[in-house]
C-alpha cells in the first residue's frame, strides 16, 4: 500500500498547490490513498465546507486536523456527518462532534487513520499516549495498516510517540510546526516516522502567514489578524510504502516549490 500524506495545507495558496500537483504525484508514485492535514485550509485557520469539498474533489481521500480544528465555525456543523475527516481524539471538552479515527477501504485492505494532539506548549488535552493505548487495544487487531497524525509542538514529544508506537502502527507522522524535518526514517520495529511533514502553501512566509504581519507582532507585541502570505508556493508531503504486514518499507520526503505567477 502506498500512502501520500500532505503537510498542513494553508489557505487558498495551499489549495492551489494541491490542485496543480496532486494528480501528477498520485500517478508518478502510484499512490493508493491520499491524506492531508486540513486544519488551516480555509483562510489559514480551520476548515469550511467549500475548502473540504474542493480538496476532496482534487483527490484528497481523508483529512486530519489539529489545534485549529474549531478555527472555522462551519466545521462543527458537518464534521460528525463526514467520515473523511478525523480530529484529535484527546482534545479536552465534553461531547465534542466528530471522531478521531476512521477505517478506510484501500485496495482490498483496511487503513486505520488516527489523529492526536500534543500537550507540550499546546492547549489543554488528555494524554495522547494513553489514548493511543486505548484505541489500539480496542481496534488495533482489525488491520495492520495504522497511521497516526500526531499534531504537536515539541520535537521531544513527537519523537517519544514514535518510539512508543514503533512496531504497533505503520507510521507516526508529526504535524503542526509547518517546517518539514529531515529525519524521515523507518524505526527498528517497522514504523515509519518523521517529526514534521511540513506545510503546503506560501513559501515566502512565516509558517504560511504574511511575514510582515508576524515581524510586526514580534516587534510591537500587538495583536494582529493573520492572513496567508502571497509570493512563491511550496508543496510538502510524505510518501509511505507499506508492506502487507503493515510495516513501513520506505518513507520519503516530498518537497518542492514554484513561483507564484498569479
Amino acid at each position: 500500500m502506498r500512502v501520500l500524506f500532505i503537510g498542513d495545507i494553508v489557505g487558498k495558496p495551499g489549495r492551489r498547490m494541491v490542485e496543480g500537483h496532486l494528480p501528477r504525484l498520485q500517478q508518478e508514485y502510484a499512490v493508493d490513498f491520499t491524506i492531508a492535514n486540513g486544519e488551516n485550509c480555509a483562510g489559514g485557520s480551520g476548515m469550511n465546507r467549500a475548502s473540504f469539498r474542493d480538496l476532496h474533489a482534487m483527490g484528497v481521500d481523508a483529512f486530519t486536523m489539529g489545534n485549529h480544528t474549531w478555527g472555522n465555525k462551519e466545521l462543527p456543523q458537518f464534521i460528525s456527518e463526514e467520515r473523511r475527516i478525523v480530529r484529535p481524539g484527546n482534545l479536552s471538552g465534553k461531547d465534542l462532534p466528530g471522531t478521531y479515527f476512521q477505517f478506510y477501504s484501500v485496495g482490498g485492505a483496511e487503513l486505520l487513520l488516527v489523529n492526536m494532539i500534543g500537550r507540550v506548549y499546546m492547549q489543554p488535552a488528555e494524554c495522547p499516549f494513553c489514548a493511543m493505548d486505548t484505541l489500539l487495544a480496542a481496534e488495533g487487531a482489525r488491520t495492520p495498516f495504522i497511521l497516526l497524525d500526531f499534531h504537536a509542538e515539541a520535537t521531544s514529544e513527537k519523537m517519544a510517540m514514535g518510539w512508543y508506537l514503533d512496531g504497533r502502527v505503520s507510521a507516526v507522522l508529526g504535524t503542526h510546526t509547518h517546517i518539514q524535518t529531515n529525519d524521515a526514517r523507518v524505526l527498528p520495529r517497522g514504523s515509519g516516522y518523521v517529526t514534521d511533514a511540513g506545510m503546503t502553501g506560501p513559501r515566502d512566509s512565516v509558517l504560511g502567514v504574511d511575514k510582515d504581519i508576524i515581524i510586526d507582532k514580534f516587534l510591537y507585541q500587538m495583536p494582529r489578524h493573520f492572513e496567508p502570505a502571497n509570493g512563491d508556493l511550496q508543496f510538502n508531503g510524505i510518501l509511505l510504502d507499506l508492506a502487507d504486514n503493515g510495516h513501513c518499507r520506505r518513507i520519503e520526503l516530498i518537497n518542492f516549490w514554484e513561483p507564484n505567477l498569479m
